[in-house]
C-alpha cells in the first residue's frame, strides 16, 4: 500500500512539473489542477470566471476525470456551451484521503490520454 502511495505521489509531482512547464506556473494543489481541467473541458479559453463559475468548472473536471472509470456520463451541453454530466455508477464511500487519491489517479490518466490524443493529432497533421 505504501509503495502504491509513493508511486502515485511521484506521478502526481511529475504531472505538476509538466503543468508548470506548459503554463508557466505550478498548480498549488488538487483544486488548482481541477480548475485547469474544467477550463480545458469548457473550451472557452482564458477568461475571468465568477466564484460560482469556478465551482462549476471544478465540478465539470471531477465529472470528466471520473467518467474515465464510468462513474459519470456526459449528458450534453447547455445553451451557453457548459457540459452537464449525470452520475451513472455509484461512487465508493471513501474518506477524504482516499477521495484525493482516487481523483489524483484519474487526473493523471486524464492528462496521459490528453497527451496521447494531442500527439496523435500532431502526427495526423504532418
Amino acid at each position: 500500500m505504501i509503495k502504491k502511495d509513493l508511486a502515485l505521489e511521484r506521478s502526481w509531482q511529475l504531472l505538476l512539473n509538466e503543468l508548470e512547464a506548459a503554463i508557466g506556473k505550478k498548480p498549488k494543489d488538487l483544486n488548482a489542477v481541477l480548475f485547469l481541467i474544467g477550463v480545458q473541458e469548457l473550451g472557452k479559453g482564458k477568461k475571468t470566471f465568477s466564484k460560482e463559475e469556478k465551482q462549476d468548472l471544478m465540478h465539470i473536471a471531477i465529472c470528466k476525470v471520473l467518467s474515465l472509470s464510468g462513474f459519470y456520463e456526459l449528458e450534453g451541453l447547455d445553451e451557453e456551451g457548459w457540459p452537464h454530466w449525470k452520475l451513472v455508477k455509484k461512487l465508493p464511500h471513501f474518506d477524504l484521503l482516499e477521495q484525493e487519491k482516487l481523483l489524483k489517479m484519474h487526473i493523471i490518466e486524464y492528462f496521459e490520454k490528453e497527451l496521447d490524443m494531442h500527439l496523435k493529432n500532431e502526427q495526423e497533421e504532418r
